[in-house]
């Protein structure tokens, strides 16, 4: 069990309708288990997740047809200097800024299927 859940986001994901529901899980405890200093808490109607009290991984939930998570750097652009080289992660994060990216998965298959690599890019991403 991750003992970093928050039940905030248990109940609210109890209750989520969401076609690839099952996948949001599994990507959610995913998150979670890439470090343990990582908390999450519900934002902009999302499961968001949060390291040194910076919002990092955010979920957006409004397309159905597939799984979006948001790779940011808080609520708003920095300019400090940002470590991380996105070519690394080509095919799986697409840049959406100079320090926004995003991860989507067409389907829980596809999401499985690259969750071990999910899970490397988090952990790159939080610290960078």
């Amino acid at each position: 069990m991750t003992l970093n859940r928050n039940p905030a986001v248990d109940s609210f994901l109890e209750s989520l309708d969401h076609p690839l529901k099952p996948a949001i899980e599994s990507l959610r405890l995913a998150v979670l288990d890439a470090d343990g200093a990582i908390t999450e808490q519900i934002k902009w109607k999302a499961p968001s997740f949060c390291y040194g009290s910076v919002d990092r991984v955010t979920f957006n939930l409004r397309p159905r047809h597939h799984v979006q998570l948001i790779f940011h750097r808080g609520a708003k652009a920095t300019r400090s200097a940002f470590d991380f080289d996105p070519s690394k992660w080509s095919g799986l994060l697409e840049m959406i800024g100079k320090d926004r990216g995003q991860v989507i998965f067409p389907s829980a298959e596809a999401a499985a299927a690259r969750q071990d690599e999910f899970i490397d890019l988090v952990r790159e991403w939080i610290r960078a």
